[in-house]
Order: C-alpha cells, then sequence, then structure tokens
C-alpha cells in the first residue's frame, strides 16, 4: 500500500512539476515497465546550418560584354558557397522542438533553363565566311538593343494598337526571354542552390566549445576534421542561475530529486561572424534539487 501511496505521489509531483516548470525533471531511480531504470536528465541540440552554393557558367562572349553592352562579366565558370545562418533548437528522440529540415532549394537566376546549354545565334548560310567571335558579340548585342526597342513600342502602343491585354502580356514575356537567353551569352548562367544541414550536439558539463563543421567558399560545409575550412563553432555559456520556484526548502522531508536545466546562451560562430545566438535550458549546466512530494491527506 505504502509502495501505492509512494508512486501516486511521484506521479503528482511530476505532473506539478510539468505545469509550473518544463526545465525541471525528475532523476534517479524510477519504476518503468515493471523494473527500475535511473533516469538521467540529458540535453541535445539540433544545430541547422544553412549554405548557399552560387554556380556561375562563363558566357561564350563575356570578353565583349563591356564594349558592346556596358557590362562587366566573370571570363571563367566559378563555384561559390556561402553561410547565410544558423539555427540551434532543443532536439530529443521524439523530435520535439527542433523544427523539420527545410528541403534543399535550387533556382536559376537568370533566364533559360537550369543547365542548359546557351542560345545559338542563327546564321546567314549564303555567306562565305562565317562572322568571328567578337562579330557574332556584336550581332548579338544588337538583336539585344532591336528587341529593347520592340519592347517599348509595345509598351508605348507605338506596335499597334491591337495588342492588349494577355496578347500583350504574352508577348512582352516572349521578348524577355529571348532578351535573357542573349545576355547569358555575355553575363554567363547562374545558379543558386540552398542546402540545410543539421548536426546534433550532446553537451558535456565540462565544455563550453564545441567545433559542429568547418566552411570555406570553395567546398562548403566539411567535417570538423578537415582543417582546410573555418571552424563553425558552437558556444555555450551557462547562466549560473539555479533559482527554481518548486525547490523544497531545508526543512522538507518529503521530496524527490530533480534536475534543474540551466538557462544557456547558445552562440553559433564562423569566421568571426555570429550567425545565431539563442538562450536555452540545457540539463549538463544545471544542478540537482529537492522538490516537495504532496503528503496525503
Amino acid at each position: 500500500m505504502k509502495r501505492i501511496v509512494l508512486l501516486g505521489s511521484l506521479l503528482l509531483s511530476a505532473c506539478m512539476l510539468s505545469a509550473q516548470s518544463r526545465y525541471v525533471e525528475i532523476e534517479g531511480l524510477q519504476e518503468r515497465d515493471g523494473g527500475m531504470v535511473y533516469n538521467r536528465p540529458h540535453t541535445t541540440l539540433a544545430v541547422d546550418l544553412t549554405v548557399e552554393c552560387e554556380t556561375v557558367k562563363a558566357g561564350p562572349y563575356a570578353r565583349y560584354a563591356l564594349k558592346y553592352l556596358g557590362l562587366r562579366a566573370p571570363f571563367s565558370d566559378k563555384t561559390i558557397h556561402t553561410l547565410r545562418g544558423a539555427d540551434v533548437a532543443l532536439f530529443d528522440e521524439n523530435g520535439f522542438v527542433a523544427a523539420p529540415l527545410a528541403g534543399d532549394e535550387s533556382r536559376t537566376v537568370s533566364y533559360g533553363d537550369e543547365g542548359g546549354e546557351f542560345a545559338v545565334l542563327s546564321v546567314d548560310r549564303t555567306e562565305i565566311i562565317q562572322p568571328s567571335a567578337e562579330q557574332a558579340a556584336g550581332q548579338a548585342a544588337n538583336r539585344i538593343f532591336a528587341l529593347r526597342r520592340s519592347r517599348l513600342d509595345l509598351i508605348t502602343g507605338e506596335a499597334g494598337e491591337n495588342v492588349f491585354g494577355e496578347g500583350l502580356k504574352a508577348a512582352l514575356a516572349a521578348i524577355d526571354s529571348q532578351e535573357q537567353a542573349l545576355l547569358e551569352l555575355f553575363l554567363g548562367k547562374r545558379t543558386v542552390t540552398t542546402e540545410t544541414r543539421r548536426v546534433l550536439v550532446a553537451p558535456r558539463p565540462a565544455e563550453r566549445r564545441y567545433i559542429v563543421a568547418r566552411f570555406s567558399e570553395n567546398d562548403g560545409l566539411l567535417p570538423e576534421s578537415d582543417l582546410s575550412g573555418d571552424m563553425v563553432l558552437l558556444q555555450i555559456e551557462p547562466s549560473g542561475k539555479g533559482a527554481s520556484a518548486v525547490e523544497a526548502g531545508p526543512k522538507e522531508q518529503s521530496y524527490t530529486m530533480c534536475r534543474l536545466a540551466d538557462l544557456s546562451t547558445c552562440t553559433v560562430i564562423c569566421a568571426g561572424r555570429e550567425l545565431d545566438r539563442v538562450v536555452l535550458p540545457i540539463y549538463e549546466f544545471g544542478r540537482s534539487i529537492r522538490v516537495a512530494v504532496p503528503r496525503r491527506k
């Protein structure tokens, strides 16, 4: 009978803890599934890192962009990674608190098919001598300016009064598509992909700094053991504030042992840049307290 009363008191105490504070959990021996289990409250942190990858494929007329269009263009292909942000949240085996990972994204910033080939200019087959690359670039630039004049004529009504509504919209969209395809010959194709990767961290009482990954502009996210990249560092600063309204007084004789989490500041830093800062309850930096067990009346 005493055993049933004790278990009932512990359950009532657990309900009180849940109602009063989400940062306190019973620790020590507990009866579970017909046996005794030692419960040691622990915290797992989910660190989500978002990386943007920009891929630029140089256009065949890049060297003539400044001459014919007055624009600067990349002369060679390149790939650049940018660490856009980080997010730190609590995580457990049920995945609670930490939001689901966002799906990876890919978008083509310039017009044209993603990953497709550049537009091909039609040539005059009656010409015996084919134009040089510079001459072809000049022809492409002339077509761009002609398309822009056609767009202006449509907008101002110079192209005729019968082009309006959906017809005007479709005509303008076709001109935009053709212009952008020609511009790619000079400025190149630019594709941006976004990836979010999750790293789980189990804090340890004696450690405050954790290398969750490494990062480089050339290769993106790297394993923590790859010294070619900058450290992506998770830094934890405990507050040391251990007061709790549920803690029993020194004279209380009927109590259960619980673990009180510390409200710690978690910061993600890479190359001196702060990516995220949040305050989270962490049991490893907290302390054990006594919580009064309601007495049977």
